[in-house]
C-alpha cells in the first residue's frame, strides 16, 4: 500500500496544477456526504482580483489567497472559484475520502452489489432499518458551537 501523505486522515487527494486551476460550480458526490474535503489554494495570484471560492449555497464569495486552507462538505455545498488574471499562476491541493469506501466497510468488505448478493432477509432488514437514520447520524458528528464552547 502507499499512502498519501506520511499523516492525514483521507484516503485520496488532487493536485490540480494549472496554470489558472479553475472549477466551476459543482458537488463532488463521489465524497462521503458529511465528511471534510480539504481545499489549499496555492501559486502566484492577487486575491483581491482573483481565486476567490464561492460557496453556492451559503451565498459566501470567500477571499482565498495562495496558502490558504478551508474544509467543506463539498459533496453537498457547490462551489466554485473565480478565474485569476492570465498572467497569474493558480493551482490547488484537494484532500477527501469517497463514500464507496465507507459502503464498502459497512457491506463488510463488500461492493453494494456483493453484499446485495450474499446477505439475508434479516441483514437486508436491518441495512434497510439503518439506512433510516443514517443521514442524522452523519450529520450528528458535526461540531456544535456548545460543544466547542466546553
Amino acid at each position: 500500500m502507499v499512502w498519501n501523505a506520511a499523516v492525514t486522515v483521507f484516503a485520496a487527494c488532487t493536485f490540480n496544477f494549472g496554470p489558472h486551476a479553475l472549477t466551476v460550480p459543482h458537488l463532488n458526490f463521489g465524497n462521503l456526504a458529511w465528511g471534510w474535503c480539504v481545499i489549499t489554494a496555492l501559486g502566484r495570484f492577487n486575491p483581491n482580483r482573483g481565486g476567490h471560492l464561492i460557496l453556492w449555497d451559503l451565498k459566501l464569495v470567500i477571499r482565498f489567497p495562495p496558502g490558504s486552507t478551508i474544509l467543506i462538505p463539498s459533496a453537498i455545498i457547490r462551489h466554485s472559484n473565480v478565474p485569476i488574471d492570465a498572467n497569474e499562476f493558480r493551482c490547488s491541493f484537494v484532500q477527501y475520502t469517497a463514500g464507496g469506501l465507507f459502503r464498502f466497510i459497512r457491506n463488510r468488505f463488500k461492493t453494494d452489489h456483493a453484499f446485495e448478493l450474499t446477505a439475508t432477509k434479516q441483514e437486508k432488514w436491518e441495512r434497510a432499518q439503518e439506512s433510516k437514520t443514517r443521514w442524522q447520524e452523519g450529520v450528528a458528528m458535526y461540531s456544535t458551537i456548545d460543544s466547542l464552547r466546553s
